[in-house]
């Protein structure tokens, strides 16, 4: 009996795709935490961590994967976000097999590690991060329960150097859970978009406890302390808001805060600490 179960698990290990490539950073932190990473032979230019990743050939952003370098890989699965349409239509074209995922809000997020698993070969190993990823986030919640939830804004994108063309994070956003669970409620919970536009007339009047920044620094890699102490002396020039005069202003530049994977947990328990 025991050389049978070996027998199968060896069979199913050999069927498993054996190089994938990932052409988003959520993908590539699961494949690597349920233990596919020596099978990933290529990765989207925002892909970062674990270490490892930063060796691998590089395939374009999330936005504008190279169809033709993914090709030369020859990979057996590819991973594409299924908002991805077109990309999903050409590597179809090119009998490539793809896996189509969803992590636009939490659940989703949480899902695509079972996803990922399963279609890799590595279900079990899945299905342990996922709850993993849910004991941890369980934890933080209750930790905040019953307290008043501080109101915090979480800007994503901004111009260089000033406090204009702000972008933050709205309801259809993952963070928007994330904030939540951290024991925060985000000023734009009830935005019709996951990334809304505001102006600095929307920021004082939102009136936040707690602003984080992570407008110009959204490529993590490089930013310095002195950049993001600028970030701060930006906002310390408006008193009149509410986050401001508290001296509850965080400038961040980590990929915990804009990366729908394994790391969420990361991202919530940095909230708290903001929050408090």
């Amino acid at each position: 009996m025991r050389l049978a179960v070996l027998l199968l698990s060896s069979i199913a290990a050999f069927a498993a795709p054996q190089r994938i490539v990932s052409t988003a950073p959520s993908f590539t932190e699961t494949l690597f935490a349920i233990g596919a990473g020596d099978r990933v032979v290529g990765v989207s230019s925002y892909c970062h961590y674990p270490e490892a990743a930063n060796k691998l050939p590089r395939l374009g952003s999330y936005l504008q994967p190279n169809v033709e370098v993914i090709a030369r890989l020859r990979p057996d699965l590819v991973l594409v976000h299924a908002e991805q349409k077109t990309t999903l239509s050409q590597l179809a074209g090119l009998g490539i097999k793809t896996l189509a995922i969803k992590n636009t809000n939490l659940e989703e997020t949480l899902r695509s590690a079972l996803e990922i698993g399963a279609a890799v070969g590595l279900a079990e190993q899945g299905a342990a991060l996922e709850k993993s990823i849910r004991a941890k986030l369980a934890a933080i919640e209750k930790r905040s329960a019953g307290k008043t939830p501080r109101t915090l804004l979480f800007i994503v994108g901004r111009t260089p150097g000033r406090l204009d063309g702000m972008i933050a994070v709205g309801k259809g956003s993952f963070l928007n859970e994330v904030i939540r669970i951290a024991g925060g409620k985000n000023v734009l919970f009830d935005s019709p978009v996951a990334y809304p536009r505001i102006s600095m007339e929307a920021v004082l009047r939102l009136a936040p406890d707690v602003i984080v920044d992570m407008g110009d620094m959204a490529v993590t890699t490089g930013v310095t302390e002195e950049h993001k102490r600028s970030v701060v002396k930006l906002w310390e020039s408006r008193q009149a808001i509410r986050a401001v005069t508290k001296k509850k202003v965080f400038a961040v530049a980590a990929d915990i805060f804009v990366v729908p994977g394994p790391r969420v947990a990361e991202a919530a328990e940095a909230f708290a600490a903001m929050l408090q």
